[in-house]
């Protein structure tokens, strides 16, 4: 038994070998899991992420100089900043045409919020047709391939929890009809959960150590470590098209957002965004701001629950917010700056710090405790804290009925249901501005349930031949 020696010994220099209190009453195919899984983990790290963000976590102080981004709206006319769309566009499909961009998705969460036993990506998203998360972005790639003529690799960041399932239902559903050569699928790192008086890593199980995911900002060590950022370079791939899993609605690939990324005078081709305007100065979503750090000033993201109550408050003389970009986790990053990133010894994103109810096993009776109040910290990173790094970070402004109908919650808002809503809106206007009547109701809601196939079109222009003569009648559920 010299690993479970061994590892022992690491356990107690860290002050953490009770991780193998109940070693002796597990059977040999447990021990051997167990023992597998705490040499995963970073063991030479726990002492600091206990120091500093389990016994004593520093209290956030939110930037008080900071300005509003300034951001390429979405009307490439708005007197407040003038752009020639026209001109991106040419330069983002120029990327596309020339095979340098590929899809990345972030894929590890489970439906569980959802009432859905599964990866969320599998979860039913199309109100009308009843597709997946997953067969929406797939399908959207495969038309971009059709369009440009060139692969799109797809890399997908799943979890140990998801890892396996995920790829049986690509499988299932044979790739939505991509080359399943240009998917990649690699899993997120996990950290252990830790008892918030003691630091104690929590077991989940007698043969099994609590963690959690260690967020979408390790995904920048998990592509090095997986082998995709090597792959990219292989394939001659410059630029990353990111997104999350849980909104339907995003532009798996936006020639317009690519071209300004690589092209615009004002972005360094590192890592840029896209926000929406906020609705409401609580809205839970992210801030991008201008934060002064280090005697430059630079675009950075403000967590809601960070930002200052009185700068989320004030609103210009038209009564809009004064700081209302939104951020809708829609990103796009250059391999070179993931590489420089990654290769980087002394790189790491701060973790974020957040108390949760993790079930435990008590170490005195052995049973498992499923907590009424929060016990526990987990820890994670995000990606969005990648971006002070950059020399040059642009914004650029999208409308919400377009991109962003996320589904978070079984109801409500973020809601498979509002969702659906959402899509309706967005295929009614599509169809109107091509001439195509849509029924409404006396609120002037769209009197029918609507919902654009992928495959079929990114913007309204692609439908024109295809709903030539299309009569829509109240009450009607169709796919376009």
């Amino acid at each position: 038994m010299s690993k479970y020696r061994e590892t022992l010994s690491k356990l107690e220099a860290i002050g953490q070998e009770h991780l193998l209190r109940f070693f002796a009453d597990l059977g040999e195919g447990q021990q051997t899991a167990l023992l597998g899984q705490i040499a995963r983990l970073d063991l030479d790290a726990i002492p600091r992420l206990v120091d500093r963000y389990v016994r004593n976590p520093a209290k956030f102080s939110p930037p008080t100089d900071v300005l509003p981004v300034d951001a390429y709206p979405n009307d490439p006319k708005s007197a407040r900043k003038q752009w020639d769309k026209a001109k991106y566009r040419a330069a983002g499909e120029a990327l596309l045409k020339a095979g340098r961009v590929g899809a990345f998705m972030v894929a590890g969460g489970q439906g569980s919020r959802l009432g859905y036993d599964g990866p969320k990506g599998c979860f039913r998203a199309g109100e009308v047709s009843r597709r997946s998360l997953f067969e929406f972005f797939g399908l959207g790639i495969r038309r971009a391939e059709m369009r440009y003529g060139k692969p799109v690799p797809w890399y997908i960041m799943t979890s140990p929890q998801n890892h396996e399932s995920t790829q049986a239902y690509f499988t299932e559903h044979r790739w939505f009809g991509l080359d399943p050569a240009n998917i990649m699928f690699f899993q997120q790192g996990v950290l252990p959960s830790f008892d918030m008086k003691t630091g104690k890593i929590l077991l989940a199980k007698p043969d099994e150590v609590a963690t959690n995911p260690d967020g979408h900002g390790g995904s920048i060590a998990a592509l090095s470590r997986s082998g995709a950022i090597a792959d990219m370079k292989r394939r001659g791939i410059e630029h990353l098209s990111y997104f999350q899993v849980d909104n339907p609605l995003v532009r798996t690939l936006d020639p317009i957002f690519l071209g300004l990324h690589s092209s615009a005078p004002d972005s360094s081709g590192e890592m840029s965004s896209k926000m929406i305007p906020k609705t409401d100065p609580k809205e839970k979503v992210g801030v991008f701001a201008l934060v002064l750090r280090d005697g430059r000033r630079g675009v950075d993201v403000i967590e809601y629950s960070d930002f200052p109550a009185a700068l989320a408050e004030e609103r210009l003389p038209d009564g809009t917010l004064r700081f209302n970009a939104g951020s809708i986790a829609v990103h796009i990053l250059s391999v070179a700056f993931l590489e420089k990133l990654a290769s980087d010894a002394n790189f790491e994103l701060p973790y974020h710090r957040a108390e949760k109810k993790v079930p435990y096993v008590d170490l005195d009776t052995g049973d498992v405790v499923q907590p009424t109040s929060n016990n526990g910290v987990k820890l994670e990173k995000f990606i969005f804290d990648a971006i002070p790094l950059c020399r040059q970070s642009l914004v650029m402004e999208t409308d919400r009925v377009e991109e962003f109908a996320p589904i978070k919650n079984a109801t409500g808002v973020d809601s498979a249901e509002s969702c659906a809503q959402i899509q309706t809106l967005r295929a009614a206007r599509w169809l109107e501005a091509i001439g195509v009547r849509v029924p409404r109701r006396m609120d002037g809601t769209p009197d029918c349930m609507l919902e654009i196939d992928p495959l079929h079109g990114a913007e309204p222009d692609d439908l024109r031949e295809r709903v030539s003569g299309l009569v829509i009648k109240p009450g009607e559920r169709r796919v376009i």
